[in-house]
């Protein structure tokens, strides 16, 4: 009696823990449950995935939370992980109307904090297959809107805590142009580490009501007609006042005092980057094959991004 009654006590543990697996009807599993952190799904991959089911059966179990559920009506269970898996057995089971799709492997995780519950969804989808930079800065904007954390810059820090100081920087670069410009754009996915931080500091400069502006124009039919609307207004902010223009290199004033070279760094590429100081400042030397014109260009974007936070 005494051993049974520590088994049931190591399972009701176990369950309480959210480590036993479960077989789920697909249809007792909201999926919308939190607002996902990836945009779009690969019509290649998602067929792969279906086939792999079909063929091997689920190998990896989803995550859900038991919800509440009014006089045992709607679903039972909120999606946590493994939105494509869920997406996949559903698909299968329309297709086939086998009983064996009709269920699915899950582990019905501990309530969780809803801040902790992002954190995990983003963690597993950049382990996974990397989120865009504009997904990044999307979820970061929903989480702290749905109050998971206090502002944008907390949910930044929070859901890519491991990522390095630059990465949480053009994080914080795209969600500004979700927040600004989420409800204009048709391409965000298709926006480059480069335009989206020529973009964002245009933003920061006070070009919403242009660039909508700018945007309301037409509807453009990809992402590159979009980027055409956009293109003229960048260009004029960057080509103003102040703002050496694009078309050529401004000239450097000789300096006052000499250069204290004060550390070498030499990268895998090639390129070596030398920090120093005369009277003036701080002085970054870059020398290398690999520093074209348009790298140099990302470079300073990068710079001034960091700066100004």
């Amino acid at each position: 009696r005494a051993r049974a009654e520590a088994d049931a006590a190591r399972l009701r543990d176990a369950q309480e823990r959210g480590l036993l697996i479960a077989e789920l009807p697909i249809d007792q599993i909201d999926e919308g449950a939190m607002v996902r952190d990836r945009m779009v799904m690969n019509d290649e991959d998602m067929q792969e995935l279906r086939l792999s089911i079909a063929a091997n059966g689920l190998r990896l179990p989803i995550e859900v939370y038991e919800m509440a559920a009014p006089d045992g009506q709607g679903p039972r269970y909120g999606l946590l992980s493994g939105y494509r898996r869920l997406h996949a057995v559903r698909a299968l089971h329309e297709l086939t109307q086998a009983e064996k799709h009709s269920r699915i492997r899950a582990l019905i995780r501990p309530r969780t904090e809803t801040d902790a519950a992002f954190v995990a969804m983003v963690e597993e989808n950049e382990v996974r297959e990397e989120l865009s930079h504009f997904e990044r800065g999307r979820i970061a904007v929903i989480a702290a809107n749905q109050g998971a954390f206090a502002n944008t810059e907390e949910a930044v820090n929070r859901l890519f805590a491991t990522g390095s100081k630059a990465k949480r920087s053009k994080v914080r670069s795209f969600a500004l142009i979700f927040e600004e410009l989420g409800d204009m754009l048709r391409f965000p996915e298709a926006l480059t580490e480069r335009r989206g931080l020529r973009l964002s500091a245009a933003l920061r400069n006070g070009a919403e009501a242009r660039l909508r502006q700018a945007l309301s124009m037409r509807g453009p039919e990809n992402a590159e007609e979009e980027w055409d609307l956009i293109e003229p207004v960048l260009q004029s902010l960057e080509s103003g006042p102040g703002t050496p223009s694009r078309g050529g290199r401004p000239r450097l004033k000789p300096p006052r005092y000499g250069w204290v070279d004060e550390m070498t760094l030499r990268t895998t590429s090639g390129v070596e980057i030398r920090r120093g100081r005369d009277g003036r400042g701080h002085i970054l030397r870059l020398e290398g094959d690999p520093l074209t014109d348009d790298l140099m260009e990302s470079l300073m974007l990068e710079i001034r991004a960091l700066l100004e936070r």
